[in-house]
Formats: structure tokens, C-alpha cells, sequence
């Protein structure tokens, strides 16, 4: 291939990736510019600068407010239960599922895999219920425990993709050195699955960080909301606080 098709070939996919990145920030420029600007100025033009002088109080304002702490504390607690919960049974699954042999094991999987079929939109009522014969409602574990129970069938999944990878020379070579089942599990699998349990606690993190529904219906107290229902309090039924939720 002549120099000349090979650059203009060069300049076509950085031509291509260079527009895909701005696309990718432009929702993260306008919330950065919306959060210096006052609301007027951001419905008027959204990706315009700053024309009345930077509005810090649009961060001091959320940050001297108790409320948005305690829902910090509340959000902060909720993922990081949940994506502990969620890796550590996944992991337990999925090794259960990759490396020890039983009788119907890839049925049981199959049918464990279900689970992918049901979004918590779904079952948010049989969920409700059964938080509440559970007594969590205006509970953290309300939340947190269906959020696991739905984030274990994805997880254990991905993870045991990766568990199946693992060559079985090394895990016999483990036995004959003494190692047991749970040794094995503990001090050569999961070091050399970081890789994958890093992506699954990243997706759960997102996920659990994210979740608006669950909180909504099982916690009806405003004190112990997490951060994605204190925002509601800057959207209204006739206008919305953009200014005071772009730093969101």
C-alpha cells in the first residue's frame, strides 16, 4: 500500500475516534459548565460559558447542606455493601460452578442464569412484599440485599468464564503440594483473578451507585435517603434546578 493511502487511512480513524470522544464529553462539558452558571443561563444555551460571573454557591450551597452528607453516608454504604456482598458470593458460585464436579451441575447453572431474565422493574413488587415480611422497610439492608440477590447472576457468571480459564495442571499441581479445595480457592485463584473480579466490582459499584427505583419504593424516609432521591429535590413539577444538579 502506497505512504499516502496509509496516512490518509491514519488520518481517517483519528478523524473518527477524535469525533466518538467529543461526542462521549460533551454531556461531561455541559454539566461542568452548568455547574458554574446560573439555571437561566443553562436552559438559554447549554454549552455556553459563564456570562453573570462563576456561581460557586452552586457547590457551597449542596455542600454546607447536612442533608446531602447523611445521603452521601446512605450511597456510600449501600454500594460498598452491596458490591462486597455481591463479589464475594459471586466468587464462591463461581468457582463452585467451574471447577468442582457434581451431578447436574450444568443444569443448576443454567437454571441459575435465570435470574438475568427478571430486572428488578419487574419484580419490584414480590420485592416489596417480601421486604416488607422481612421488616426492612426504611431499611439500608432493604435495599441493599435485593440489589445483591439480582447482581449475583451477572457476576458469577463473568467470573466463571474466567475461573474455567485457569489451566487445570495448576490446579493439581496445587493438590499434590498439599493445597486444599479452599487453599486453592483462596491463594491461587482469586490473586489471579483480580483482573476479573476488579470489572465485576466495578459494575457492581456503577450499578449499586446508581440505583433510583429500589431506594424510591422501600425508603420512605427523606432522612435516610441515598444521593439518586436527594436529587429529586431540585426537579419540580413545573422547573428543574439545573445549575444546583449539574455538579451532581
Amino acid at each position: 500500500m502506497p505512504d499516502y493511502y496509509r496516512i490518509s487511512l491514519q488520518s481517517v480513524k483519528y478523524a473518527i475516534l477524535i469525533t466518538i470522544a467529543l461526542i462521549i464529553l460533551a454531556p461531561l462539558v455541559s454539566n461542568v459548565l452548568g455547574s458554574v452558571r446560573t439555571t437561566p443561563e443553562v436552559v438559554r444555551q447549554p454549552f455556553g460559558l459563564p456570562t453573570q460571573g462563576i456561581q460557586w454557591e452552586n457547590y457551597t450551597s449542596i455542600l454546607d447542606d447536612p442533608a446531602f452528607w447523611q445521603s452521601f453516608r446512605a450511597s456510600i454504604f449501600i454500594t460498598v455493601m452491596t458490591t462486597t456482598l455481591t463479589v464475594s458470593l459471586s466468587s464462591m458460585l463461581a468457582f463452585l460452578f467451574a471447577r468442582i464436579e457434581f451431578f447436574g451441575r450444568n443444569l443448576l447453572f443454567n437454571f441459575f442464569t435465570l435470574g438475568l431474565m427478571f430486572p428488578i422493574v419487574i419484580a419490584i413488587l414480590p420485592v416489596f412484599i417480601r421486604v416488607r415480611e422481612l421488616g426492612l422497610i426504611n431499611s439500608y439492608w432493604g435495599v441493599i440485599l435485593p440489589l445483591v440477590a439480582f447482581g449475583i447472576p451477572g457476576s458469577t457468571i463473568i467470573l466463571r468464564s474466567f475461573f474455567r480459564a485457569i489451566p487445570n495442571e495448576l490446579e493439581d499441581a496445587a493438590y499434590i503440594d498439599g493445597c486444599t479445595i479452599i487453599g486453592f480457592f483462596r491463594h491461587i485463584l482469586i490473586p489471579l483473578a483480580r483482573p476479573a473480579i476488579a470489572a465485576v466490582a466495578t459494575l457492581q459499584f456503577i450499578f449499586a451507585w446508581n440505583e433510583y427505583l429500589l431506594p424510591l419504593v422501600l425508603i420512605n424516609d427523606p432522612n435516610k435517603w441515598p444521593l439518586p432521591l436527594r436529587i429529586m429535590q431540585f426537579q419540580g413539577q413545573y422547573m428543574t434546578d439545573w445549575a444546583r444538579l449539574s455538579p451532581f
